[in-house]
């Protein structure tokens, strides 16, 4: 069995798509899969088994990285062809069976929308292959003791962002003395060039414990971390999904950003919003996307720390 299986440029979504990828890998455990991603998100599959190829599609000019893929692929009779970024190249390959993802923006959850795909009924929950090198490695950056509140303070726009004083000021409230995690640490996650949110973070720290881990580890690695923490708070970002994925408590703040699509997945997962929809923010008088300005400010430390505390209570 040969399965080429194309999935997202972005971590989020090669997240989400990664439950559909164990469900091929469980009902057909001696395929050979050829994948196929965006380079940042690669990482994400570099434990995963019955990988043969795992290809970084780098985007080129005149869809020419699509040209490249093509290339490398074209020389075999697919088995198996799923393409989750809804392009012509399962059509110009040899395969005996095409599952591909239909463009458009249908009103369901990513995961419900990537597992209809191949039928999937109930849908194929993100799943994480994770090596036992990179779970020594967390059990040395995150040490067994206190209870762990990991913070994601950072997005890929930032308008997406809750201000770092907000998640400095929910710290605060969550590990003081009778609250949920009273005397606990903090672990703060971030990509390699987002120092910026992370520094304000840490500065509204001070007297706490603090495992800063923002770009200095991969992301499976990260992964192994987040499963050795007793709570995520973070905004809707690939990070927020990570830590869905790695079975954490996880609660999402939203805003400029649709919940319906991109609500953390899972039984251990909540999300909370701004008292503004998503298309009360973006079709606001003066919204543009271009600007970096939060737009989460109406959500409040008490809102954010009374989810956290019922997502706590029920997990």
């Amino acid at each position: 069995m040969r399965i080429l299986f194309v999935t997202s440029n972005r971590i989020g979504d090669a997240i989400l798509s990664t439950g559909l990828l164990a469900h091929l890998i469980d009902a057909w455990p001696q395929a050979r899969i050829t994948l196929a991603c965006g380079p940042v998100a690669a990482p994400l599959f570099a434990d995963t088994p019955n990988i043969e190829k795992l290809i970084a599609l780098v985007k080129q000019r005149r869809a020419g990285h699509w040209i490249d893929l093509w290339r490398q692929c074209a020389g075999q009779v697919w088995d198996l062809v799923v393409d989750l970024r809804a392009s012509a190249l399962a059509w110009m390959l040899l395969a005996r069976r095409r599952a591909v993802l239909r463009k458009g923006d249908a009103p369901i959850h990513r995961v419900r929308l990537i597992s209809s795909v191949l039928g999937l009924d109930p849908p194929a929950p993100p799943r994480l292959y994770i090596g036992p090198d990179r779970h020594r490695r967390a059990r040395d950056l995150i040490p067994d003791g206190a209870p762990v509140l990991a913070l994601g303070p950072t997005a890929n726009w930032g308008g997406k962002q809750w201000p770092a004083d907000r998640f400095a000021a929910l710290a605060r409230d969550l590990l003081a003395p009778g609250a949920p995690l009273a005397g606990g640490r903090i672990a703060v996650f971030a990509g390699p060039n987002e120092r910026g949110p992370v520094d304000a973070l840490i500065a509204g720290l001070s007297g706490v414990t603090v495992i800063d881990l923002a770009g200095s580890i991969d992301l499976l690695t990260a992964a192994a971390c987040l499963q050795r923490c007793t709570l995520y708070v973070g905004n809707d970002s690939g990070l927020m999904h990570l830590a869905a994925a790695a079975g954490v408590p996880t609660l999402g703040l939203f805003g400029p950003s649709p919940e319906l699509h991109y609500a953390p997945w899972g039984e251990r997962a909540a999300f909370v919003r701004t008292p503004e929809s998503f298309e009360q923010i973006v079709h606001a008088p003066g919204y543009d996307w271009r600007r970096q300005d939060s737009l989460m400010t109406s959500l409040t430390v008490t809102t954010v720390a009374q989810a956290a505390r019922n997502l706590l209570a029920r997990t």
